[in-house]
């Protein structure tokens, strides 16, 4: 099977000219934005996930293969990206450093880090995992940040759901040392995203998060590469989780009462912390749980609406445009 999914790999990862696809985009009217950042050189907001020929994906979770030979600028996702060069090596820019990533090494990359990628040699072969918000909960995270060795793991990944602010740099390195339980792993994602059938999507969200376990347990016996974080981050999980259970009918004043707030104190922590308001918190979560339900459910877009706490159901649509960029019912489409 590995041989075989490498060479379908290699159809995929033909080189790109970042020029024609620049402009191919300005074409169909939609540009891409730049961000202002300490970096010398243009680094572009890459927030939508495409699948190899692309072709814009709205799941969840998106496998694509890194174009060999080709010149990608500084940019940045709003998604943890995680970057595996299966077959060669792969050296990745931030604004301070660079790491040389050695043959099936794991580098996760936060939501909002500016990076680069040194172009790939022919016979190199580097898939890019794209994670989004709604790949997760809170409540599938939370067992990595009772453990010591998954603190980085968590303090990146909360990041899917407590930032919107620049970061220079939010990664976690792991060198596995071809450990062949997590080799597998990686070779049963890369498999089931390629050859979906019914479920993919729900068995991709448990072989990664199986692959996070095996990496936390990696990580006692190896060590981690991670830049020092702001760990006030993770004082938020108990609102976030608590906010992800009551999504339907919470209110500040409910969750300040509950944990002994201020309501006034801790509109304006949540806003700092997180770079949220505390009713976008709450539609962000009523918005993935309505995103899972059009997509695994034939529920009406009424009674979603009115599971998910919106009364109005024109409501649901407004919220769930801006968030996905689609309506409900093409993004049911999708499934």
């Amino acid at each position: 099977m590995k041989k075989e999914l490498q060479e379908l790999l290699r159809k995929n990862n033909y080189p790109r000219d970042w020029q024609q696809i620049a402009r191919a985009f300005t074409q169909q009217g939609n540009p891409l934005a730049q961000t202002v950042t300490n970096i010398d050189e243009p680094v572009y907001n890459f927030f939508e996930t495409y699948s190899d020929n692309l072709v814009l994906n709205l799941q969840p979770i998106t496998i694509s293969a890194q174009p060999v030979c080709s010149y990608i600028p500084y940019h940045m996702h709003n998604y943890i990206e995680v970057m595996i060069p299966l077959v060669g090596e792969c050296s990745v820019y931030f604004e301070k450093q660079t790491l040389n990533l050695k043959s099936e090494d794991i580098l996760l990359i936060g939501s909002k880090t500016a990076h680069k990628v040194k172009p790939i040699g022919k016979n190199d072969i580097v898939i890019n995992i794209m994670l989004k918000q709604a790949a997760f909960s809170l409540s599938d995270l939370n067992f990595l940040q009772n453990n010591s060795g998954g603190a980085s793991i968590f303090q990146l990944l909360l990041s899917l759901f407590a930032s919107e602010k620049y970061s220079e740099e939010r990664y976690v390195w792991f060198k596995i040392n071809h450990q062949q339980k997590i080799v597998n792993n990686i070779y049963d994602i890369i498999d089931e995203y390629y050859h979906s059938d019914i479920q993919s999507q729900q068995i991709l969200h448990f072989d990664i998060l199986t692959l996070f376990s095996r990496l936390l347990r990696q990580s006692y016996y190896s060590k981690i590469y991670a830049p020092q974080s702001n760990h006030s981050q993770i004082n938020l999980l108990a609102l976030l989780l608590y906010i992800e259970s009551h999504y339907k009918t919470i209110t500040l004043d409910n969750l300040a009462q509950h944990f002994g707030f201020n309501p006034n104190y801790l509109s304006t922590y949540l806003k700092k912390e997180t770079g949220h308001t505390f009713i976008q918190l709450v539609h962000l979560q009523r918005i993935n749980v309505a995103a899972q339900l059009l997509l695994y459910t034939d529920a009406s877009v009424e009674t979603i609406a009115t599971e998910v706490g919106y009364e109005n159901p024109s409501y649901l649509y407004k919220i769930f445009k801006k968030i996905f960029g689609i309506s409900p019912a093409t993004y049911r489409k999708t499934r």
